[in-house]
């Protein structure tokens, strides 16, 4: 009866720290058969194919693996597994439309129509950094601490460090908003 209730203990445990992760998570393989699915054909086509993958509960079995298994392991790993490289992603911005393309070790964004507008945003996995690279010059912009704070470079040059919190990014926001302000004056 103890290995018994061991097991269902070792069990539920397990479940839980996959259910109760709290990772909103971006649901790719979901969003994959959903881009799929409008690809195929016409909308009378798209339509049918929905209804009968809705019957078949592809899209159910879909969206329980995105759920349970790929957004914690999003979540723990901080990867996504079906995250896919090469894909460009059209962001609109303050100043016009920006195209972001998910490299093996970040993202490269560029602004439409103006290719000489561009930069990377590297993450160095070794040193657990983040760094933007412009015109071939590779400055670091944040390095994750082991005790749950980050190092940040702020625009004017000095470093600031922050809690991985609430708190910590309203301060960081706060600090390059000061900066900003004062250079728009």
């Amino acid at each position: 009866m103890k290995k018994f209730n061991l097991k269902l203990a070792a069990t539920v445990m397990v479940c839980g720290a996959f259910l109760f992760s709290s990772c909103i998570g971006s649901f790719a393989l979901h969003g994959k058969l959903l881009s799929w699915n409008q690809s195929v054909s016409n909308k009378f086509v798209n339509e049918l194919v929905f209804l009968a993958f809705n019957i078949i509960p592809v899209y159910g079995v879909c969206y329980l693996a995105d759920a349970l298994v790929i957004n914690s392991i999003e979540f723990w790993s901080g990867n996504n597994p079906l995250a896919s490289i090469g894909d460009v992603k059209k962001v609109k911005g303050e100043n016009g439309n920006y195209l972001v393309e998910t490299l093996e070790n970040g993202y490269s964004i560029t602004k439409e129509g103006d290719e000489t507008a561009s930069m990377e945003l590297i993450y160095d996995k070794d040193l657990n950094t983040w760094n933007v690279v412009a015109d071939g010059v590779s400055t670091e912009l944040l390095q994750m601490n082991n005790d749950g704070t980050a190092q940040m470079t702020l625009p004017n040059g000095e470093d600031m460090t922050v809690t991985l919190d609430a708190q910590g990014v309203s301060a960081a926001r706060q600090a390059t908003m000061i900066n900003t302000y004062y250079a728009a004056r």
